[in-house]
């Protein structure tokens, strides 16, 4: 019997990694919290997620030793989830704090949401009109995604869907060619990468119910698959 392929989550002090977990397990695959640098070097497939500071996420992903395991296992082409956090931590560097260095694998920048940002206003009848409100921020709730090319973790899952979001901060590739998704809040931000093996999204899979467990279900394949 064909030995079971080991999907890690990348435990770094932060995050919501239970409920990752858990989203895996409803989908049928097992997945192993983690902190340990040599089982994410053993592992077949990565994920990294998390919500808080750019800063503090880099950091901490130092202390315990986890940069070097994390980049080895891209660079070896296992298949790598990143959420939230985890999708901005591929990038060259952060704004948020002042300048912060992120891994680097994919060249470009995280951004803040500009202030006073607005919503756009619906057409109305001649001679009515309505003030434009001012979009918060953090960028919070649910929102549409618009597939600007299809990655696998992406089958079967409709274009317009809607997913969970929560963030101040969008990621800004150098190379619009790894752009997935885009999303609407204001401006057209990224909200999803796809290059080879690295899968990345802004929004939460594992808060967005049925379709986001689809995502999970997704990687869990390929992960099965060997990527």
């Amino acid at each position: 019997m064909p030995k079971e392929k080991l999907i890690v989550i990348v435990d770094y002090g932060m995050g919501n990694l239970r409920s990752v977990e858990k989203g895996f397990e409803k989908v049928g695959y097992s997945a192993v919290v983690t902190s340990d640098p040599k089982v994410i070097l053993n592992a077949n497939g990565i994920v990294l997620p998390g919500v808080g500071a750019f800063s503090d996420c880099m950091r901490n992903l130092e202390k315990g030793s986890l940069i070097d395991s994390v980049i080895k296992s891209i660079e070896k082409g296992k298949p790598y989830l990143g959420i939230c956090l985890g999708l901005q931590i591929l990038f060259t560097e952060s704004e948020e704090f002042g300048v912060c260095k992120g891994l680097n694998i994919i060249k470009g920048k995280v951004v803040r949401f500009p202030e006073k940002m607005k919503e756009p206003v619906p057409s109305l009848p001649s001679g009515l009109s309505l003030e434009p409100s001012i979009l918060k921020v953090p960028h919070m709730g649910w929102n549409r995604i618009d597939i600007k090319k299809g990655p696998p973790i992406l089958d079967c899952i409709p274009d317009q869907s809607y997913f969970y979001f929560v963030h101040s901060y969008y990621v800004a590739p150098e190379d619009e060619s790894v752009i997935a998704t885009t999303t609407d809040y204001g401006i057209t931000f990224t909200s999803m990468i796809w290059e080879d093996n690295i899968f990345a999204t802004q929004f939460h899979p594992e808060k967005s119910q049925e379709i986001g467990l689809r995502i999970l279900k997704r990687f869990g394949e390929l992960v099965s698959k060997g990527g």
